[in-house]
């Protein structure tokens, strides 16, 4: 039986296995896919403390071998499912079971794509879902964003300090983000609303050069030249394994607050899978040190 076992090996997951381990717990990480999480995508990171220019993947690659170095024990498996007794819980994943005292549940979420084609392939050539993230890249150019919430809209304004030229692509003819946003909005010289209308084409040549925008009530289709574009409109969590156990909020988040205590004790949420306001590279680590520290309090009651 394991002291803690992790879920996710992002930076939220392997900042807690690096936490769990200094305080000498036995620590199982299991990812479905290959560690990183969402940062692994990112070929500039600028506004992490310390490392002012580091590439996602080195930096996760850091954070592996600082967390294996230390005595995690990573497997690549889907956990699909917990079980609680009390003193012991049950991992379930597609190809085993693991015992632990203690989970900490850090699968984050995913970007909801717009599933068009060449999106995945231009991601860190063109395409974002980080405005903060990745912006800066973007000084003195034209951007679209797509989307009509009020993440589209917080972007837009941000961007517009930054580009020369915004454009917001939203397929209503109202947003549904915050009105006062909106009117902010409209005072920008340099920001254009694109109503009734939805990005169905990447033009690219190495990298994005335009997006192709087709008017719903219409049918007819706009090429705008950009050099970036940042999709908003909305996140996936990757909780439903856990729903059945875990309390979600109606948009299927772990509903934690920053203490990082779901509603089953024992049981914690870090990083981007649970309820937040914001969700960046240094508050995925600050969870994964809160849930971990909490975790292994946890334990420790129980010897």
């Amino acid at each position: 039986m394991y002291d803690i076992i992790i879920i996710g090996a992002g930076p939220a997951g392997m900042t807690a296995a690096i936490y769990a381990r200094r305080a000498s717990k036995s620590v199982l990480v299991l990812e479905a896919l290959t560690y990183g999480g969402q940062i692994i995508n990112t070929p500039d990171i600028e506004n992490y403390p310390v490392a002012a220019h580091i590439s996602g993947f080195e930096f996760a690659t850091k954070v592996y071998e600082q967390a294996e170095a230390l005595g995690a024990e990573f497997v690549f498996e889907k956990a699909v499912g917990i079980t609680d007794s009390g003193t012991c819980k049950k991992v379930k994943t597609t190809e085993n079971e693991y015992e632990c005292k203690a989970v900490i549940i850090a699968t984050g979420s995913a970007n909801r794509k717009l599933g068009i084609e060449g999106e995945d392939g231009l991601v860190g050539r063109g395409v974002s879902y980080c405005a903060t993230c990745d912006g800066a890249f973007y000084r003195g150019k034209t951007v679209a964003v797509a989307g009509g919430g009020n993440t589209a809209l917080e972007d837009a304004l941000y961007l517009a300090d930054l580009a020369e030229k915004v454009y917001i692509v939203h397929r209503r003819d109202s947003f549904r983000g915050d009105e006062t946003t909106v009117n902010t909005l409209k005072q920008r010289s340099n920001v254009e609303f694109v109503y009734n209308s939805n990005v169905t084409k990447l033009i690219a040549d190495k990298r994005l050069t335009a997006i192709e925008v087709t008017d719903k009530l219409t049918g007819e289709t706009r090429e705008i030249p950009v050099d970036g574009l940042f999709v908003a409109i909305g996140r996936v969590p990757e909780n439903r394994g856990f729903a059945q156990l875990i309390t979600l909020d109606d948009a299927g988040y772990i509903s934690a607050g920053e203490d990082c205590l779901t509603n089953v004790p024992g049981i914690f949420a870090a990083g981007d899978g649970r309820t937040k306001d914001v969700r960046q590279l240094v508050t995925a680590a600050s969870d994964g040190a809160v849930a971990a520290t909490a975790a292994v309090r946890f334990v420790a009651s129980l010897e």
